[in-house]
């Protein structure tokens, strides 16, 4: 399991659960993901983190740090 991440929504246009991954905002399209049940979706999202962190790490690129939800 990793430590970024995830914020789970329903769409009802599409009938799936979608993922965004907040801290790969800036460099890839979100939702980046999605699921037909929260499980799909959050084993989906755990999948395409790990495909992008790979990929960046073997291109050179700098990894994005994990953020933490600030809550006031």
């Amino acid at each position: 399991m990793s430590k970024y991440s995830m914020i789970i929504q329903w769409s009802e246009e599409d009938k799936l659960f979608l993922i965004t991954i907040p801290e790969f905002s800036d460099r890839v399209i979100m939702p980046c993901t999605h699921g037909k049940t929260r499980e799909e979706a959050i084993h989906n999202g755990e999948e395409v983190i790990e495909m992008y962190l790979e990929a960046w790490e073997a291109e050179g690129e700098s990894i994005p740090e994990p953020m933490t939800l600030q809550i006031a």
